[in-house]
């Protein structure tokens, strides 16, 4: 099983945006990264099949999987694991979904935040996978998350 853990895309200036923080929408630049994002996906999949796309409940998370969802006319389930602040679930969440992974060539997407994103890659390497791919957590990026025997044990980073 592959985890493909996504951070959204540019959703402009936090500090110019007056309403609910998790009602921020991408901004024009974050749109294009989600096309890219989309197509990053699509041949990171190959042949195995995306059966599943979760993402935080924040707007611009929505809508940086949506042309993924859209292509492959996929739900997009909200995960309360996946919004800001929520590392320690989504850590958690991490390894409920590679221990009840039941196929080895399935592929599913988790998009989330900048603080959750490498909080969840230390627990993974600290847990004792291995890292390659650089380091970061830029808009649009995605750590790949390969999962073996029930047990995360790669992390590869992949910009934007």
């Amino acid at each position: 099983m592959t985890l493909l853990l996504v951070r959204h895309g540019s959703a402009g200036d936090p500090y110019q945006w007056s309403g609910d923080d998790s009602e921020r929408p991408l901004d024009a630049n974050g749109h294009a990264q989600a096309d890219c994002l989309a197509n990053l996906v699509e041949g990171m999949c190959g042949n195995r099949p995306l059966v599943e796309i979760r993402s935080s409940r924040a707007v611009r998370c929505l809508q940086t999987v949506g042309p993924l969802a859209a292509r492959r006319d996929l739900p997009v389930t909200v995960d309360d694991a996946l919004f800001e602040g929520g590392s320690t679930a989504a850590s958690e969440l991490v390894r409920q979904l590679a221990t009840t992974s039941d196929a080895s060539q399935r592929v599913m997407v988790l998009c989330s935040h900048s603080d959750v994103i490498p909080d969840v890659v230390r627990d993974v390497v600290a847990n004792g996978a291995g890292l390659s791919g650089g380091r970061g957590c830029a808009y649009s990026s995605v750590w790949e998350l390969t999962v073996t025997n029930g047990v995360v044990d790669h992390a590869h980073y992949h910009q934007p």
